[in-house]
């Protein structure tokens, strides 16, 4: 028989591993609940960094960052994923926007939009033409939008409101006749490719992905507010699939956009006016 002394001793150990192995189980939870918010983290952060840039008034950044003009190798993200054919025509719907348009124009035809082939369109701009190829078969709504502002001659005269020379965002953004970055046609309408590639609630669409050099989008306030505003990608950049992909830009744009970005920032940093001025003359669909 155990004497009390080796049952006080017994229970004493049991005891310590009790407390022991609760302690090691506290220690898991806080690891599991730091490691579900930093994931937390990352997925809001991949949601906004898009919507930060794409959506806020022009400003200047105090950080500094040459621009860069070549693909960045260490930038890893996934491409969008491929395309889903279209039928040969679909219907697009424009609804009036909260903001009035902010230069004279009507709302693009809805019925009857072709998917097929590409369309030939050209800026014209104070640093040299920009050529473009726009894709209906992937973005057949935003394409027809842009060629009905374009035919209207929505953008001649406006500038180019914001470069972004950092790491990781490399775009010229356009289509505000204002300049301020919250102008618009008075119309929005729905994303389409890449947005459109994912179900609802797949939180795949959170995500970064590529844009690459080369890729002419749609600026946005969230989902289904496209309006006038795009950008021209001219390094590869990283952005959750909210922006809509239009079309690409041509070699000579690529030119006249290295040529704009080397320039800079308006005052330094990396998110700003263009330190030259970049003035759309014209837009002509060919």
């Amino acid at each position: 028989m155990p004497s009390n002394e080796q049952r006080r001793a017994a229970a004493k150990r049991k005891l310590e591993r009790q407390l022991e192995n609760r302690a090691q189980r506290a220690r898991k939870r806080k690891q599991l609940t730091i490691a579900a918010s930093a994931l937390g983290v990352v997925v809001a952060v991949a949601a906004g960094v898009g919507i930060y840039f794409l959506t806020k008034g022009d400003d200047n950044s105090s950080n500094s960052a040459a621009a860069s003009t070549t693909p960045d190798a260490s930038l890893t993200g996934a491409p969008p994923p491929a395309a889903k054919a279209k039928a040969a025509q679909v219907n697009c719907t424009y609804r009036p926007s909260q903001k009035p348009a902010d230069k004279p124009v009507s709302a693009p035809g809805t019925d009857n939009i072709s998917t097929a082939g590409e369309v030939k369109a050209t800026m014209t701009t104070s640093q040299g033409p920009i050529s473009m190829t726009l894709n209906p078969g992937e973005s057949p709504c935003t394409v027809n939008s842009f060629e009905s502002l374009a035919k209207q001659k929505f953008f001649d005269n406006t500038s180019c409101h914001r470069i972004t020379t950092g790491k990781g965002l490399q775009v010229l953004q356009c289509g505000d006749p204002t300049g301020s970055g919250m102008g618009g046609p008075g119309y929005e309408f729905d994303n389409e490719y890449p947005t459109d590639q994912y179900d609802a609630n797949d939180q795949a669409a959170q995500f970064p992905v590529a844009y690459k050099r080369g890729v002419l989008a749609m600026a946005n306030a969230g989902p289904g507010t496209n309006g006038s505003q795009f950008f021209l990608v001219y390094g590869d950049s990283q952005l959750p699939p909210q922006y809509t992909i239009f079309g690409t830009i041509d070699d000579n744009g690529l030119a006249t956009l290295d040529k704009i970005a080397a320039a800079g920032v308006q005052g330094g940093g990396q998110d700003g006016k263009p330190a030259t001025d970049v003035n759309i003359q014209s837009v002509q669909i060919n």
